[in-house]
Formats: structure tokens, C-alpha cells, sequence
């Protein structure tokens, strides 16, 4: 049995649940209203304030997609509580970035501004500190969009391994290689 699949999903008391025929599962709650459609093969039944996954049968891509499944739903429930939030550090000489509604625009050693239009349901926030690498803050309800957003504005510039240069996330620990040494 899936370790994961297995674990019931506690419904907080603001958050509601509508599981449809088509296996559309809908969560509601005070931070938004987000939606997933569920395989066939992975039955979604709420008892009281829990919501447990089963699977059909005991076949290898069933067995995987339980897991999945009870991880996306839980990650839509965390995100209309709570929600998410992606911190990245610019790091490079002359870096910068600035956001402006759903407009970002950063300043990464090219010969001209990028500027991303990224979507409604993420919001953007730029901190800017004296002596500190410029800091983009993502904050969304749904967590793949906000990864994916993230992982596009990272590979824009990702780390380089000599000095470090680059977008990275906040917290993330890069390996640095060694120069050319000299003689």
C-alpha cells in the first residue's frame, strides 16, 4: 500500500470539498478555489472531516497514482488555507529586479531588461536591501503554478558554479567548483 496514498487528508473547518461524477475534485477556501481532475482508477470518498483516497486495483501505475493524487489534493487544501511562497536571490553584479503588477523586470547582465508577464494568480513582491542581493518574493494559492513560474524566472540565469552568479532559490546551497590554479 502507497505510504502516502494510505494517510487520510484532514478538511479544515473553512475549507469545502466537492468531489464531481468526471472525479473533478473542487477544494474552496478563504484564500481562493482551485480544481483537479483525478483518474478513474482512484476512488475520493469523504467521512466526516477527512477525505481518503482508494485505488481500484493493485497494478504499478495505480499504485503510483495514489500517492499523486492525495498529494496534489492536500497541496490544493494547504494552498486555499495557507498558500505558498517562493523566495529567490539574485546574485551577480548589477542584478536586479523589480516588480510591477503581473509585469517582473530583472536586470541580468544581458545587453538589454527582461521584463515577464507572469500569471494573475501569483502575485510578485520585490525587496531590494543595502548590501544585499535583490530578493523576488512569489506567493500563490496553487503550488504547481508557482513552481512553474519560479523555475522560468530561474532559467533565465541559473547559478553558475565558479562564482556563484545567478538566480537562485532562497536557502539553496550550490557547489562550488574550483578555479584554474595557478602555477
Amino acid at each position: 500500500m502507497s505510504r502516502i496514498g494510505k494517510n487520510p487528508i484532514e478538511i479544515p473547518d473553512k475549507v469545502e470539498i466537492k468531489v464531481s461524477d468526471t472525479n473533478w475534485v473542487t477544494v474552496k477556501g478563504p484564500n481562493g478555489e482551485l480544481g483537479q481532475q483525478i483518474d478513474p482508477c482512484i476512488q475520493v470518498e469523504q467521512e466526516g472531516s477527512q477525505l481518503v483516497l482508494s485505488r481500484t486495483n493493485e497494478s504499478g501505475p495505480v499504485r503510483s497514482k495514489h500517492g499523486l493524487y492525495r498529494a496534489l489534493i492536500q497541496n490544493m487544501v494547504t494552498g486555499v488555507t495557507e498558500g505558498f511562497t517562493t523566495i529567490q536571490e539574485f546574485v551577480g553584479v548589477g542584478y536586479k529586479v523589480e516588480a510591477k503588477g503581473n509585469l517582473i523586470e530583472m536586470s541580468l547582465g544581458y545587453s538589454h531588461n527582461i521584463v515577464m508577464q507572469i500569471p494573475d494568480e501569483v502575485k510578485a513582491e520585490s525587496v531590494v536591501e543595502r548590501g544585499k542581493p535583490p530578493v523576488l518574493i512569489l506567493r500563490s494559492n496553487d503550488k504547481q503554478l508557482l513552481g512553474q513560474v519560479a523555475a522560468k524566472i530561474r532559467s533565465l540565469r541559473k547559478p553558475e558554479p565558479y562564482k556563484g552568479k545567478g538566480i537562485r532559490f532562497r536557502g539553496e546551497v550550490l557547489r562550488k567548483k574550483v578555479g584554474k590554479a595557478g602555477e
